[in-house]
């Protein structure tokens, strides 16, 4: 069972939510402050993959780079498919290289294709922490799609504040408190003094203003 004061918290902002009956489903974001940390220094920044066990509300869009076999057999499985003979058109077009980044949310590639995707496309990707994962020619990436499907990324860079998607306001109360537990627990073991650099976290939509929890 999820925590109480969690689930109350996450209550109090989907009622706010319904109030201001905004035209679109709002996410509702985990915000977390660290403190006592210096995030200069890379090894003490947060970049993580969490999957949510109640999902994200919408699934993450995944985008492909593959030929042969595994780009027939996985084109209906993704977002977005892209042929070896497409890359070098991307790396002439930025601004496309740079829409096709920020409009999903992870990628693979398979592994032959990775040292090309580094050298032409990995200006681009590589800042974004959208770097392909390599898969197998040959694999089927079902089971790995899926998963992806439901995960987030946290990245703090070296900012202190941080924001990560919990699920939306249609998804049950208690099924985003355990999407919260899922991430809080994830950023403690990943800072060096786990909640001790923790200085405050807070639950809001995307438009709304935010509860703090203890």
């Amino acid at each position: 069972m999820a925590n109480k004061e969690i689930v109350d918290a996450v209550n109090n902002v989907k009622e706010t939510a319904k109030e201001n009956n905004r035209k679109f489903k709002q996410t509702i974001d985990v915000v977390i402050n660290l403190k006592n940390i210096d995030l200069s220094i890379p090894k003490n920044r947060i970049d993580e993959d969490i999957l949510l066990p109640n999902g994200r509300g919408a699934k993450a869009k995944i985008g492909l780079f593959a030929s042969g076999q595994l780009a027939l057999e996985s084109k209906d499985r993704v977002d977005l498919l892209v042929k070896p003979e497409e890359i070098d058109d991307l790396s002439d077009d930025k601004k496309q290289t740079k829409k096709i980044a920020d409009e999903h949310d992870f990628f693979l590639a398979e592994a032959p294709l990775m040292p090309t995707i580094g050298k032409t496309l990995g200006t681009v990707f590589g800042p974004r922490g959208k770097m392909p994962r390599p898969v197998p020619p040959q694999g089927d990436i079902s089971d790995t799609v899926e998963k992806l499907r439901n995960t987030i990324k946290i990245r703090s860079k070296n900012n202190t504040t941080f924001h990560a998607i919990a699920g939306n306001e249609d998804m049950d109360s208690e099924d985003i408190a355990e999407n919260i537990e899922t991430i809080i627990k994830r950023i403690e073991g990943a800072l060096e003094r786990g909640r001790m650099n923790i200085r405050s976290i807070y639950i809001k939509t995307t438009m709304g203003p935010s509860e703090k929890i203890q």
